[in-house]
C-alpha cells in the first residue's frame, strides 16, 4: 500500500508528488496519457506565466535553475542587491488584456518584500515544467504510472482503492489533481459549482497568407479579442458566443477562419492550421477540497478563463499547502486538524481568482457597457496605485492566511532573509522542512528548537535586513507561521509551533518522520 496516490502527473500532480517524496512519503502517480509531453504543452501553445510566488516555490526547492535551463532562459533577473539591483518586474503582466506598465509598478509598496533571485515572474511551458518536476520526482522515489484511465474510487475509514480496468492501487490517501474534467472529482462525489461560459477561446498555431492585417499583443476589439504571439503563427481568440462550441470536436481550419475574421474585422486568410484546441471561461468550484480520505488540488477543484496564467499559479499554490500537511499526516505527528487547514486556506484563494478571471471577461465582452469599463480600467491602471495593485493579485503577493495572528508578516510568504554570511532564506528550505531563524542576539529559541529538530530547520545569525524581527518560523510551504519582536518569547515559539508541527519529541531526540539529515543546525549553512 502506498502512502499517496496522485491521479493526474500535469505540474500540480508533479509538485504535489515532489513535495510528498522530500518528506518521505510513498508515492504512486497516476496519469492517462501514455508519455511525457505532447504539442499542447510544448512552446508555443504551451507557453504559460508563473507568478512571483510559484517562481519563489521553485527557488526553495532548489528547482529554479533547472526549469530556467529547460524553458531557455538565459537570464532572469538582475543583481539582487547593490547598485545594480532590479528596480522592477521584468513582465508586468495584464488585466483584461490591458498591459501594465512595469515602470510604474511600486514593489516597495508590497507587503514585506525583500531582494530575491525569484522576485519575477517568467515565461515557460508545460512540456518544460513537466519534465523538470518528473525527474525530480524520479530522483525522491516517487513512482510514475503512464497510460493508466482511472475507471472508479472506493474507500473506507483507513485506505482508498483506485481501479483501473482490471487494475487497483491501493492508498492511505488519494489526490485528484487530473484536470478541469477531474474523473476523481466525479466518482468521488464533490459538488462543483459556479458559472457558465460567456466566450469560446481558441488557440492555434497557423500559417496566415496576410498577417500584416492583425495587430500584434493583446487586440480588444468590438466583436471579440484575439492575441497575436511573438511566435510566428501562434494566435489565441475570444469569441463571446455562450460556450456554445462543441469542445468534444476539434476546431476545424473553416471555423478558425470565421471566428478569426469575425474577432479581428478583418478579412486575413488562414493557409493553413496546424494544431489548434479550445477552451472556455466557465468558472467552476468544489464545495469542499476533501471528501474522507480523497483530496483535490489545482484545476481538479477549480476552473476558470485561463486569463492571466492563474490556473496553473493557483494549482501551485494549492500543491505546496497540502503537500507538508498530507505528510504530516502519514508520518503521524500533524497535530489535530491540520489537514483541514489546506481547504480553510486555499478555498478562498480559488474563489478570489475565480472573481479575478469573471471580472476581467465582463470587461471584455464586445458591448458598449464593457468597452466603457475599458476606458475606466485603462486610466486606473495607467497610474502608480492601479497598476501596483494589479500586479499584486498577479504576483500572488496578496494572499495572506488568516493564522490568528496581529504579527503583520505571520500569514505571508516569508520574505527572503539574507544573512550576513550570504545564506538566503530559499537556500534554507530545499529539504522541506520548517524553518526557524532566530535573528537575536543570544540565539534565545536554540534549546526551544531541540524538540521539533526533525521537523524544523534551525538557523540562527543576524540578517542584513530583519524587518524588525528577532526570531521567524517558516512552515514548509514559506508562509510565516509565527514572528517574535527583538526578544523572542520561548512559549509563544512553542505554541506555534506545536500548532503547526505537532508534539515537540519528548527527549529532544529527533524522531525519524524526515529524511533529511535530522541533526540541529545551528547555523546559516547553505544548501543541504
Amino acid at each position: 500500500m502506498h502512502d499517496v496516490v496522485i491521479v493526474g502527473a500535469g505540474p500540480v500532480g508533479l509538485i504535489l508528488a515532489c513535495e510528498l517524496g522530500l518528506a518521505g512519503c510513498s508515492v504512486l502517480v497516476l496519469e492517462r496519457e501514455p508519455e511525457l509531453g505532447s504539442p499542447l504543452r510544448a512552446a508555443p501553445l504551451g507557453m504559460r506565466g508563473l507568478s512571483a510566488a510559484s517562481v519563489e516555490a521553485f527557488y526553495r526547492r532548489d528547482l529554479l535553475d533547472p526549469l530556467l535551463a529547460a524553458s531557455g532562459v538565459q537570464e532572469m533577473w538582475a543583481p539582487i542587491s547593490g547598485a545594480g539591483a532590479s528596480s522592477g518586474p521584468r513582465i508586468g503582466g495584464h488585466f483584461a488584456g490591458m498591459i501594465l506598465d512595469g515602470a510604474l509598478i511600486d514593489l516597495a509598496a508590497l507587503p514585506f518584500r525583500l531582494p530575491s533571485p525569484a522576485e519575477e515572474s517568467m515565461r515557460t511551458d508545460l512540456e518544460a515544467v513537466e519534465t523538470v518536476l518528473s525527474e525530480q520526482a524520479s530522483k525522491l522515489g516517487v513512482e510514475i504510472k503512464r497510460g493508466v484511465t482511472v475507471s472508479d474510487v472506493l474507500q473506507d475509514r483507513e485506505s482508498v482503492v483506485v481501479r483501473a480496468g482490471a487494475d487497483a492501487y491501493e492508498a492511505r490517501w488519494l489526490v485528484g489533481c487530473d484536470g478541469g474534467r477531474s474523473t476523481v472529482r466525479r466518482l468521488t462525489g464533490f459538488e462543483f459549482v459556479g458559472t457558465e461560459p460567456q466566450f469560446t477561446g481558441y488557440t492555434m498555431r497557423a500559417t496566415l497568407a496576410d498577417p500584416e492585417q492583425l495587430g500584434h499583443g493583446f487586440n480588444l476589439t468590438p466583436t471579440g479579442m484575439y492575441l497575436l504571439m511573438p511566435a510566428r503563427g501562434h494566435i489565441a481568440m475570444m469569441d463571446f458566443d455562450g460556450g456554445a462550441f462543441d469542445r468534444s470536436l476539434p476546431p476545424t481550419h473553416e471555423h478558425l477562419q470565421e471566428v478569426l475574421r469575425r474577432v479581428s474585422g478583418t478579412d486575413v486568410t488562414i493557409t493553413e492550421v496546424h494544431i489548434a484546441s479550445s477552451f472556455t471561461d466557465r468558472a467552476m468550484q468544489a464545495t469542499a477540497y476533501r471528501r474522507g480520505r480523497v483530496l483535490l488540488a489545482g484545476d481538479a477543484a477549480h476552473i476558470h478563463s485561463p486569463l492571466g496564467g492563474q490556473g496553473l499559479n493557483t494549482g501551485i499554490g494549492d500543491a505546496v499547502n497540502l503537500g507538508w500537511k498530507l505528510a504530516a499526516t502519514v508520518h503521524g505527528y500533524a497535530p489535530d486538524g491540520l489537514l483541514d487547514t489546506y481547504a480553510e486556506e486555499r478555498h478562498p484563494v480559488g474563489a478570489a481568482v475565480l472573481d479575478w478571471t469573471r471580472a476581467q471577461v465582463a470587461t471584455m465582452r464586445p458591448d458598449p457597457y464593457a468597452q466603457a469599463i475599458q476606458s475606466v480600467v485603462r486610466d486606473l491602471i495607467g497610474t502608480r496605485d492601479g497598476a501596483t495593485y494589479v500586479y499584486e493579485k498577479l504576483s500572488g503577493a496578496w494572499i495572506r492566511y488568516d493564522l490568528g495572528s496581529e504579527h503583520p508578516l505571520v500569514g505571508l510568504s516569508a520574505p527572503d532573509f539574507a544573512m550576513e554570511d550570504g545564506t538566503r532564506l530559499g537556500d534554507l528550505m530545499a529539504d522541506g522542512r520548517g524553518l526557524l531563524l532566530d535573528f537575536s542576539a543570544g540565539q534565545t529559541l536554540r534549546a526551544a528548537a531541540v524538540g521539533w529538530a526533525g521537523r524544523i530547520r534551525y538557523a540562527a545569525g543576524a540578517a542584513e535586513n530583519d524587518l524588525g524581527a528577532g526570531a521567524v518560523l517558516v512552515r514548509p510551504d514559506g508562509v510565516v507561521a509565527w514572528a517574535g519582536d527583538r526578544q523572542p518569547d520561548r512559549e509563544a515559539f512553542e505554541r506555534a509551533a506545536g500548532r503547526w508541527f505537532g508534539a515537540a519529541a519528548r527527549t529532544g531526540v529527533p524522531s525519524a518522520t524526515h529524511p533529511a539529515d535530522a541533526t540541529l543546525n545551528t547555523g546559516a549553512a547553505g544548501r543541504p
